[in-house]
């Protein structure tokens, strides 16, 4: 029975019907990577939402490096600050 072809190709069979399937002509939903603008592809993607794991370190650094920030009027107990002067 280990040569017979019926039974390999059953056992194939058997095992493709367990692999979870796309269709082919499926578009791939894209987005653009926020550091660079790169389309990118969010399935499968360890380093989302960024393109690439530089990007993602890149954009890690201007964070730490306080490029981003948050517009805001007064900070925090601004008006407690005020009196100290």
């Amino acid at each position: 029975m280990a040569n017979n072809p019926i039974h390999h190709f059953s056992e194939y069979l058997l095992f493709m019907s367990k692999i979870e399937h796309t269709p082919s002509n499926a578009p791939v939903k894209t987005y653009p990577c926020p550091r660079c603008g790169k389309p990118t592809v969010w399935a499968d993607n360890p380093t989302k939402p960024f393109c690439s794991a530089r990007c993602k370190l890149i954009d890690l650094g201007a964070w730490a490096n306080e490029d981003y920030k948050v517009g805001a009027e007064d900070t925090p107990f601004s008006d407690e600050l005020d009196a100290f002067k």
